[in-house]
């Protein structure tokens, strides 16, 4: 049973985060709005470029954080509005990716949004990713982190107070 939770949180996870938000990323490119139209750079092969390059970024922490959590979490990361559909981790995992940012998936998708942002080289897409992760990913961190407070208490409280939330930075 454990094990077909795992599938099924990692599969509604890929079809969420790796397929539909940035199908909607793409789509919202091809817009024929004036504010999707506006480029954010005044050359596309540097926007395709830094695009490209945090693409990569984005997708080296969704692999490695996935990683760590599964191995040395002995969980999954799919857990929705307090439903867990992969079974919850039962170790505190704060080394590897989690040294350098509690929330490495989420610092991975994003970036990896913000990368089709950019390679798009679209303003209109830009605002739509940072009224998201504003009203979405901030508020979905912090009911996360709710729960992991009461999951590994103190533990928990210390870690949070050396590592940055979202932005990978060397821990304190």
């Amino acid at each position: 049973m454990k094990l077909i939770r795992h599938v099924l949180g990692y599969v509604a996870g890929m079809l969420i985060f790796a397929f539909l938000i940035p199908y909607g990323v793409w789509a919202m490119g091809s817009l024929e709005l004036p504010t999707f139209n506006t480029p954010l750079f005044p050359s596309s092969g540097a926007a395709a470029a830094l695009g490209i390059l945090l693409f990569g970024a984005g997708l080296i922490f969704i692999i490695w954080s996935n990683v760590f959590l599964f191995f040395r979490g002995k969980g999954g990361p799919a857990d929705i509005a307090g439903v867990a559909i992969s079974p919850r981790t039962e170790k505190l995992v704060v080394d590897g990716p989690y040294n350098y940012t509690r929330n490495p998936m989420v610092f991975g998708a994003n970036a990896v949004y913000l990368a089709i942002t950019i390679y798009l080289n679209s303003l209109g897409c830009l605002i739509v990713w940072s009224v998201l992760f504003v009203l979405v990913v901030i508020p979905v961190v912090r009911l996360e982190e709710k729960r992991l407070a009461s999951d590994f208490g103190d533990s928990y409280t210390r870690y949070k107070q050396r590592t940055s939330m979202i932005i990978p930075l060397p821990g304190k």
